[in-house]
């Protein structure tokens, strides 16, 4: 019983070195390039400050667009434009709303510094009622990274209208 546990343990024991044996005839390149700290940048700072020198930053002509008051099942098309106030590129990576109702269209190229560019909003006002607040968070390589600009106005239900 003790000899085919001895015969395992030599066998697992010698497939281990075998398996571990350097192999003369393989090498390891080494690969050159700039340094990590080149590559990541990150501005924040354990006690929170940010260094906003090098990072691109999303400015709105509007912030908020109100539409007036309009009846129930309207679309409504609105853009907001931008434009990248800071020195590098800005990326949107995303732009989202809270519902189906309100879709945004967003650019996927990088924005150059001082270039802009419009985030197009559509916006179905079917089965949505009175005082109507849409944000639109917009994500992308800024500080903070998420911006929400907002689309507001009023809906008149169909049936109140007639009345």
């Amino acid at each position: 019983m003790r000899i085919p546990l001895l015969v395992t343990i030599l066998i697992i024991l010698i497939s281990f070195i075998i398996a571990c044996q350097v192999d003369e005839q393989k090498k390891v390149e080494s690969i050159e390039g700039p340094s990590a700290s080149e590559l990541i940048r990150n501005p924040m700072t354990l006690s929170g400050d940010a260094d906003t020198t090098n990072i691109p930053v999303i400015s709105f002509d509007r912030e908020v667009i109100y539409f007036d008051t309009i009846p129930e099942g309207t679309v409504i098309e609105e853009t907001f434009k931008f434009t990248n106030t800071g020195k590098p590129p800005l990326w949107i990576t995303d732009a989202r709303s809270t519902c189906g109702c309100t879709v945004p269209d967003y650019p996927k190229e990088p924005i150059p510094p001082g270039e802009g560019g419009e985030i197009k909003v559509r916006f179905n006002t079917a089965d949505k009622y009175y005082l109507q607040d849409r944000p639109i968070s917009i994500f992308a390589n800024t500080i903070p990274g998420r911006s929400v600009v907002r689309l507001r106005g009023y809906v008149q239900p169909v049936n109140e209208s007639e009345n």
